[in-house]
């Protein structure tokens, strides 16, 4: 992490942290800094995991393509936490990961089918601060992917907005997961990132 949080990490004690650091360990290699900060609510943190649990296991609408849409938000709103992880998550679900490591320049890249442009397209309209979704980028998608899909897919961007906002506002910062993983570092866009409500 290469910032400090605007609330300080919290030191996670009892038993239910001593099983959140073991999990975290298992599953991740370390314990996120968000845990630490999010556990001066030890509520809000169990119900967005609780949460977040339940929109992975949401079906209707292809990984990868969720996947990019949270990383395209991420990126927008400028989560440096939300995009290492879900690029470290990424290599995980065994994704292209050439695709993922464009995100942040996906517009000026020549890697991603006309579908991901369109998705990609569709989480920033949606992160936007007054959202810019038009009728034909949802009936695009809907011809391309289908109602349950697109529902799907518009839970994921707003859940990916939620999350990406707390964390910016809290200063929660990457915490190197993709490194850890001997991952390529996401490229960078060519043009300048717009900061939203600027």
């Amino acid at each position: 992490m290469t910032g400090t949080t605007r609330i300080p990490v919290a030191e996670i004690t009892g038993f239910k942290g001593m099983l959140i650091k073991r999990f975290a360990k298992k599953t991740l290699g370390q314990l996120p800094t968000s845990i630490g900060v999010y556990w001066h609510h030890q509520k809000v943190l169990m119900d967005m995991a609780a949460v977040g649990g339940k929109v992975k296991k949401w079906d209707a609408c292809d990984e990868q393509l969720k996947s990019f849409a949270h990383m395209a938000v991420a990126s927008r709103v400028g989560c440096t936490w939300c995009l290492d992880f879900n690029y470290f998550e990424a290599h995980n679900q065994d994704l292209d990961m050439v695709k993922a490591r464009e995100i942040p320049r996906w517009r000026e890249s020549d890697v991603f089918s006309p579908l991901e442009r369109e998705v990609l397209a569709y989480a920033e309209a949606m992160t936007e601060v007054e959202p810019t979704v038009t009728d034909e980028m949802v009936a695009s998608l809907r011809a391309a992917l289908g109602d349950a899909a697109v529902i799907e897919l518009t839970a994921v961007v707003a859940f990916a907005n939620f999350t990406t906002r707390a964390n910016v506002a809290l200063g929660i910062e990457s915490d190197g997961f993709a490194a850890a993983c001997g991952l390529a570092p996401m490229a960078q866009p060519t043009t300048p990132r717009v900061v939203l409500g600027s």
